[in-house]
C-alpha cells in the first residue's frame, strides 16, 4: 500500500468524475462541492469535498471511504 500524496480538491473531483460521480450543484454550499453516484445496489452515494488547495489526510481518507475507493485505486486514478 502506497502513501497517499497531498492533493487538492480539484484533483479529488477529477478522480471522482473518472469513477462515475456527477456534480450535484444543489447539494454543495459555498466552500464545498457535492458529488453523487448510484452504485450497483441502487443506493445513492453522496460525497462532499471541501474546496481547498491541499486536503488534510484524514479528510481525504474519509472522502475515499464515502466513495468506496481504496487508497491504491485512488493513487492509480490520480495519474
Amino acid at each position: 500500500m502506497k502513501k497517499i500524496p497531498a492533493v487538492s480538491s480539484d484533483d479529488v473531483a477529477r478522480v471522482l468524475k473518472k469513477v462515475g460521480f456527477e456534480y450535484a450543484p444543489k447539494r454543495g454550499k459555498g466552500s464545498h462541492a457535492a458529488f453523487y453516484r448510484i452504485d450497483e445496489n441502487g443506493r445513492k452515494l453522496l460525497v462532499i469535498v471541501p474546496k481547498r488547495r491541499e486536503l488534510p489526510k484524514g479528510t481525504l481518507l474519509s472522502i475515499l471511504q464515502q466513495a468506496n475507493l481504496s487508497k491504491d485505486d485512488f493513487i492509480k486514478l490520480l495519474k
